[in-house]
C-alpha cells in the first residue's frame, strides 16, 4: 500500500495517471503537474489512511521533516506542538 501526499492508493502509478489525464475534477486537477514528494509503503488500507489524516493535520515544518525522513525533527515538532509523532517514530 503506497501513501502519496495527500491520498492512499494500491496502484500509484494509476493514481498519478488518473491525475495528468484530469479523470477526476478535484482539487490537483487545477494544480498539475503533480510530483510525488513522500511514497510510504505500508501493510493496510487502513493504515494508509491513519497516516494520510495524521500527516494532513501537520504544519508545514513537521511536513517537510517528514519528507527529508527526519525523524528525530518530526518527534521534536510532534512535542511542542502536541501532536502524535510519525508512525516510524514509536509514537509521541
Amino acid at each position: 500500500m503506497a501513501h502519496s501526499m495527500p491520498g492512499h492508493t494500491d496502484n500509484l502509478e494509476a493514481r498519478i495517471a488518473t491525475h495528468e489525464q484530469r479523470t477526476f475534477a478535484r482539487y490537483t486537477s487545477t494544480r498539475l503537474p503533480i510530483n510525488v514528494v513522500f511514497v510510504e509503503e505500508l501493510p493496510s488500507r487502513y493504515e494508509a489512511l491513519q497516516m494520510e489524516r495524521q500527516i494532513k493535520g501537520w504544519n508545514r515544518a513537521k511536513k517537510e521533516a517528514l519528507l527529508r525522513r527526519d525523524w528525530a525533527a518530526v518527534k521534536k515538532l510532534s512535542a511542542v506542538r502536541g501532536s502524535s509523532a510519525s508512525p516510524r517514530t514509536g509514537g509521541k
